[in-house]
């Protein structure tokens, strides 16, 4: 399973204020606000930790197909997300423009993503992405995110290929 979000960090500046009152306590737990309110760059940790439970938060969707989503409940640590017995593990690049992150299921998944550059083959099912290879004539997983200026689609592949995550 994957997932992904991206932050458009001048999109997210402009338009979304996290410093408001009661934003913080409804995104993100004690610990991850310790995080936020003590860094040199609390508004690159609030995008970080934001990215991540949502790209996260994707993977539980596809997996139990629940459209519920409680940030709070997602609960990030060093780099994988936790939501009771579920563990996602998490690579993010962080850029003065963006912060991406792509979420897998198993440390190993890290290798078998594959970048798409269109979604032309990009086929929903109840509102879940999956990517149809002509070649191999079946579907794979996908994932879709676009914030702003910026846009990834993910898959990943079921023969292990090297992965570079930038």
């Amino acid at each position: 399973m994957i997932g992904n979000d991206i932050v458009d960090l001048a999109k997210a500046k402009k338009e979304s204020n996290w410093q408001r009152k009661g934003f913080l306590d409804k995104i993100f737990t004690g610990n991850e606000q310790e995080l936020i309110l003590t860094s040199n760059n609390p508004e690159q940790i609030v995008w970080n930790l934001w990215s991540r439970k949502e790209a996260a938060y994707k993977i539980y969707n596809r997996q139990t197909g629940e459209r519920f989503f409680n940030p709070k409940s997602f609960v990030c640590e060093e780099d994988e997300v936790i939501l009771g017995t579920h563990h996602y593990y998490t690579q993010t690049q962080i850029t003065p423009d963006f912060i991406y992150t792509i979420a897998v299921t198993s440390k190993d998944r890290f290798m078998a993503i594959q970048h798409l550059e269109s979604r032309e083959a990009i086929q929903k099912k109840n509102g879940i992405p999956n990517w149809f290879d002509l070649a191999e004539g079946k579907f794979h997983p996908a994932s879709i995110t676009h914030h702003g200026r910026f846009a990834r689609i993910v898959y990943l592949e079921t023969k292990k290929k090297q992965f570079s995550f930038l």
